[in-house]
C-alpha cells in the first residue's frame, strides 16, 4: 500500500498537479479573495518556475501550495470577467421586468423549433433602447426565445443557421434566479454558460436575417456540423420506427430533442441515463470500427492511428461535444498519440491530462454534472475494478462474472452520492438493470445502430431492415425496464446530501476497501506461521475483521443519516412554494409527517386547430418544479394531499406528484370537474389505491401528537355522492391547522359568499374550532398563543384566491384577526393579483404580508420561541 500511495504522487506528477488544481478551484467556489486574479496567477506561475529552475529547498510543498493558489486566482479571474458588457444604468432599466430593445448580432447556435417556439443563442454585437444610442456588447451571448405566430413560420425559422446576421426586436430581461429554496437557478445556469440576458420576441416579422457569406472559417465549419447533425436526424427518422427514433438519436449522435420524456424519466429512475448520453463507450466502438476498416486496407499501425486521431475531433463535434464525450475524446487522442509514439501509456495519467486541459479551457466544467460523473466513474473504474475483481475471487470462480460484477459495483458506488445530489433518487434495482441491459445495449444495440445508420445513408431500405431488427430488441429492453419500474418499494428518494456527508461517504468506501484488502491478503498470501506465533496473528486478523465490521456499521449509519437527516428535528415547517400563478404548500409536522396542499399547475389556452403549437416536452409545474423540490427535500411519503379545488392552477401539478411520490390519503372537496387532466388525476389515484376523502365538517383529524386539522368548508356532512361542479372556487376546501401551539387557516380560492357561509356556521357552532384549544396544547407542553375565549385569533392566514378582490372581506379578517397573511401569486401575472384593495384590507387589519411574487418561497418554522420566517428573495 505504501508503494502504491507513493506512486500516485511522486511517480505521477500530472495526477498530483491536477488534484491540486481542482483543490484551488474548489476553494475559489466556496470562498472569495478579491485580490486573487489572472494577474496574480501569472506572477505566481513565474515564481513557481523560478523555484524549480533554481532548485530551491522545500520546492515540492511550496510548489504544491503555489499551484493551489494559482488555480484559485485563475478560477476567480475567470469568474470576475464573466459579467455583462451592458452599462449599469441600462442593467437597472432592464431588470427582471424587461425592456423593449433591438439586438444586432449573429446566430451562435442552430435554431431549435419546438411547437410555437424557436430558441437559439445570439452573439450580440450591440443593443438599442427606444431608438437611442446603441451600446456595444462585444459578442456577448444572449438566449433568445421567439414565439411563432403561425405554423408557416416554423419553416422560416428553420432556414436560419449559425453565422447568419440578425437584427431582432423584443423584450430583454434578466434570467430569473431560483425562486424556491433548493430550486433550479436558471440565472446561475446561464451564467455558467457565459450568458446574462434573455430576449423574448413574437413572430418572425420581428427578425431581419442576412445569410452568412460562404467562406472557410470556424463558424462555417460549425454550421456544416449543424447541418450534418440535422441531416443524420432526418435520416434516422426514416430508418427507425417513430417511437424509437428519439431513443436512437440520443444514443448515436447525442440529440435529445426527440427523446420521449417518459422514457427518459424511466431510465433516470433505474440509473440508466448514462446509456442515453454519448460517452467513452461510443468513442470505443467508433474507434474499433475505424481501426477494423483501416486494417482491412493493410495500412501501417502508425498510419491508421494517425487517421483515427484526426477523425476523433470530427466525431466529438457530430455527437454534440458534451463534457463526457469531450473527456472520452481527449483521453482517446492522448492514448492514440502515446501508442503511436511509444510514450505515456498510464491511463490515470491520461485522465489527469484530459481533466486538466478541460478545466483550463473552461473552469466552470467543474460544476457540470456531466463532467463530474464522467470523470468520477472513469476514475473509479481505473482504480477500483481490478482491485474489487481480485477481492471477489474467493466468492466467484467465473472471471467474466467477477469482472461484470466489479464494474457494476464500482460504477454504482462511485456515482451514488453525485447522482442523489443532483437527481435525488436511487433504485435498488439500478445495479441489476445496469448489469443486464448495459452489455446488451453497448455491445449490440449501439454498434448495430451505427451500422444501420451507415447503411441507411447509402441505401434507405437496407438501413430500414436492420433498423426493424434493432427495434424488436429495443422493445424487449423497454419491456424489461417497464417491469423493473413497476416493482414497488425499490425506488428510493434521497435529499441532496451535504458536502461533508459526501466526503465521509468516499472516506468510508476507501477504508472498507483497505480493511477488506488486508483480510484478503492475510487469507491468500500469508506464508505458513510457527505455532507460537499463530495466536498473535489470529488476534491481529480478528482486530482487522472487527474494524471492518465497525466501518461497515458506520457506513450504514451514514447512509441512514443521509436518507433522513431531519429525523430528530421537532419543529414544524410550513413552506409556501412559489409555483407561479397557483398554490402549493408543503407542511412538515414536528414528528416528520408531510402534508401537501394543492400542487400548482400550468394553464393552457390552446384552441382547436392549434395543435401545431404543442411542444414535445412542455413546461409543467408539477414535473419541472414541484416534484424536484419534494425529492430534494427528501419527501419519501406524503401523509396527506389536500386538493382544495380542481382548477388547473391548483390541481395540475398533482399528477406528477401522485405518479412519483407515495401518498397515504387524498382529501378533496367532494366534487368533480369534467376535464381530461382531472379525470387522469383521479384515475391515477384509484389505480394506486389511494383513499379518497371528501372534505366535510367533522371531528379534528389528528396528524401527529402536535398537529391536527379541522375542515370548516364545505359545510356538508356525511357526503356519499360526488357532484359534478364546473365553477370550483366557491367549493374550495377551507381548513384550520393547529400545530405546536400555532393556528393556520388555509382557504384555497374561496369567495365572499363562502366566507359569509363559514362565518354564519361558526356563529351557530361556536365550539367547533376553539372549545378545547388551550387544554389540547397544555396537555402537550405547549402554550396557546391567544386566549380562545375572544375571537379565534390565527397566526397565519393563507389569503384566498391569490389576493383577488372576490374574497378576503373585512368581516372575514375581523373574525379571524390574523397576525400574518401569505399571498401565493405569480410574478407579473396578467390577472392583476393581488388586488390593491385586499392589500389595504390586510394592512388595516395590521397583518404582516408575505407574497411569493416578490419574495419567492416563504418558509415559516414553528419553534418554542414562536414562528420564524425566511424568504428566498430579498424584498
Amino acid at each position: 500500500m505504501e508503494k502504491e500511495s507513493e506512486g500516485l504522487t511522486v511517480k505521477r506528477p500530472v495526477v498530483q498537479g491536477c488534484c491540486l488544481w481542482i483543490s484551488g478551484y474548489v476553494l475559489a467556489i466556496y470562498t472569495e479573495l478579491p485580490w486573487l486574479s489572472w494577474t496574480t496567477s501569472a506572477l505566481l506561475v513565474a515564481a513557481l518556475a523560478a523555484i524549480y529552475v533554481l532548485r530551491l529547498p522545500g520546492r515540492q510543498p511550496l510548489g504544491a501550495l503555489l499551484l493551489v493558489v494559482i488555480a484559485y486566482g485563475y478560477y476567480q479571474g475567470t469568474d470576475q470577467r464573466n459579467i455583462t458588457a451592458l452599462p449599469l444604468a441600462q442593467q437597472q432599466q432592464v431588470g427582471e421586468a424587461g425592456s423593449e430593445v433591438t439586438l444586432l448580432g449573429r446566430f451562435a447556435s442552430p435554431v431549435t423549433i419546438d411547437g410555437d417556439r424557436a430558441s437559439f443563442t445570439l452573439e450580440a454585437e450591440s443593443v438599442r433602447f427606444n431608438e437611442t444610442t446603441a451600446f456595444p456588447l462585444g459578442g456577448e451571448s444572449v438566449q433568445v426565445s421567439l414565439r411563432l405566430m403561425e405554423q408557416a413560420q416554423q419553416a422560416v425559422a428553420s432556414a436560419w443557421g449559425r453565422g447568419d446576421a440578425l437584427t431582432l426586436t423584443g423584450t430583454l430581461r434578466s434570467p430569473s434566479p431560483a425562486r424556491n429554496f433548493g430550486g433550479f437557478d436558471y440565472r446561475r445556469y446561464l451564467r455558467l454558460h457565459h450568458t446574462h440576458w434573455l430576449l423574448s420576441a413574437k413572430g418572425v416579422d420581428q427578425a431581419q436575417v442576412q445569410p452568412a457569406a460562404a467562406h472557410f472559417s470556424v463558424v462555417q465549419l460549425l454550421r456544416w456540423n449543424d447541418e450534418l447533425r440535422a441531416a443524420l436526424s432526418r435520416r434516422m427518422d426514416v430508418i427507425f420506427p417513430a417511437s424509437q427514433a428519439g431513443f436512437m438519436k440520443s444514443m448515436l449522435i447525442g440529440l435529445t430533442d426527440d427523446l420521449d420524456p417518459d422514457r427518459f424519466q424511466q431510465f433516470s429512475e433505474l440509473g440508466l441515463t448514462h446509456i442515453l448520453a454519448i460517452s467513452g463507450l461510443n468513442i470505443a466502438v467508433f474507434l474499433g470500427v475505424c481501426i477494423w476498416v483501416l486494417r482491412r486496407f493493410r495500412m501501417a499501425k502508425e498510419t491508421y492511428l494517425l487517421i483515427c486521431m484526426c477523425l476523433l475531433p470530427f466525431y466529438v463535434l457530430v455527437t454534440g461535444a458534451s463534457p463526457s464525450i469531450v473527456r472520452a475524446g481527449l483521453m482517446s487522442m492522448i492514448a492514440l498519440y502515446a501508442a503511436r509514439r511509444g510514450g505515456m501509456k498510464e491511463v490515470l495519467h491520461i485522465l489527469a491530462v484530459a481533466a486538466w486541459a478541460m478545466l483550463v479551457w473552461e473552469p466552470y466544467f467543474l460544476l457540470d454534472v456531466s463532467f463530474q460523473l464522467s470523470f468520477l466513474v472513469t476514475l473509479g473504474l481505473i482504480l477500483g475494478v481490478q482491485r474489487v475483481t481480485h477481492l471477489l475471487s474467493p466468492f466467484l470462480t467465473s472471471p467474466t462474472l467477477r469482472n461484470t460484477l466489479a464494474i457494476t459495483l464500482v460504477s454504482q458506488a462511485v456515482s451514488f452520492p453525485v447522482s442523489i445530489y443532483y437527481f435525488n433518487q436511487f433504485s435498488l434495482l439500478s445495479w441489476l438493470a445496469n448489469a443486464v441491459l448495459v452489455p446488451v445495449i453497448s455491445m449490440i444495440v449501439f454498434p448495430a445502430g451505427l451500422v444501420a445508420l451507415a447503411l441507411g445513408l447509402l441505401y434507405i431500405p437496407l438501413g430500414q431492415r436492420l433498423g426493424l431488427l434493432i427495434s424488436w430488441l429495443n422493445e424487449a429492453i423497454f419491456w424489461i425496464t417497464d417491469q423493473l419500474q413497476q416493482i414497488p418499494y425499490l425506488k428510493m428518494i434521497w435529499p441532496s446530501p451535504s458536502i461533508p456527508w459526501i466526503y465521509f461517504y468516499y472516506g468510508f468506501l476507501i477504508l472498507i476497501y483497505v480493511l477488506w484488502h488486508r483480510i484478503h491478503v492475510s487469507a491468500t498470501d500469508e506464508p505458513p506461521i510457527m505455532l507460537d506465533r499463530s495466536s498473535g496473528k489470529n488476534a491481529k486478523k480478528r482486530n482487522v475483521q472487527l474494524s471492518l465490521l465497525l466501518t461497515i456499521g458506520g457506513f450504514l449509519i451514514l447512509l441512514w443519516i443521509g436518507y433522513t437527516p431531519n429525523r430528530f428535528q421537532r419543529t414544524g415547517v410550513v413552506q409556501f412554494i412559489d409555483v407561479g400563478q397557483g398554490d402549493a404548500i408543503l407542511i412538515r409536522t414536528p414528528y416528520g409527517k408531510h402534508l401537501l396542499i394543492d400542487g400548482g399547475g400550468t394553464l393552457s389556452f390552446r384552441k382547436a386547430g392549434e395543435e401545431w403549437k404543442n411542444r414535445k416536452d412542455p413546461f409543467e409545474v408539477g414535473q419541472k418544479t414541484l416534484v424536484p423540490l419534494l425529492k430534494k427535500r427528501g419527501i419519501h411519503r406524503l401523509e396527506m394531499v389536500v386538493l382544495t379545488h380542481e382548477d388547473a392552477d391548483h390541481s395540475g401539478g398533482l399528477q406528477a406528484v401522485i405518479e412519483q411520490i407515495p401518498v397515504k390519503q387524498f382529501l378533496f372537496n367532494g366534487t368533480f370537474k369534467e376535464s381530461t387532466s382531472v379525470t387522469t388525476l383521479f384515475s391515477t389515484l384509484v389505480q394506486k389505491e389511494v383513499p379518497l376523502l371528501p372534505a366535510q365538517v367533522a371531528d379534528w383529524i389528528h396528524i401527529d401528537p402536535l398537529t391536527r386539522l379541522q375542515v370548516i368548508y364545505p359545510l356538508e356532512t356525511n357526503q356519499t355522492e360526488v357532484e359534478i361542479v364546473k365553477e370550483q372556487n366557491a367549493r374550495s376546501v377551507v381548513f384550520l391547522l393547529e400545530m405546536q401551539g400555532t393556528r393556520w387557516l388555509f382557504t384555497g380560492d374561496m369567495e365572499k359568499e363562502s366566507e359569509a357561509a363559514v362565518l354564519a356556521y361558526l356563529q351557530d357552532h361556536p365550539g367547533l374550532i376553539a372549545s378545547d384549544r388551550n387544554s389540547w396544547y397544555t396537555a402537550r407542553g405547549a402554550a396557546a398563543t391567544k386566549d380562545s375565549s375572544s375571537n379565534p385569533y390565527i397566526d397565519v392566514l393563507k389569503v384566498a384566491h391569490h389576493g383577488s378582490k372576490t374574497s378576503t372581506t373585512l368581516e372575514w379578517l375581523a373574525y379571524w384577526n390574523p397576525a400574518v397573511a401569505v399571498i401565493s401569486v405569480g410574478a407579473m401575472n396578467t390577472y392583476g393579483h393581488p388586488s390593491p384593495e385586499i392589500i389595504d384590507h390586510l394592512m388595516n387589519a395590521k397583518a404582516g404580508i408575505f407574497r411569493t411574487d416578490r419574495m419567492g418561497e416563504v418558509q415559516m418554522e414553528v419553534r418554542k420561541e414562536g414562528i420564524f420566517t425566511r424568504m428566498k428573495l430579498a424584498y
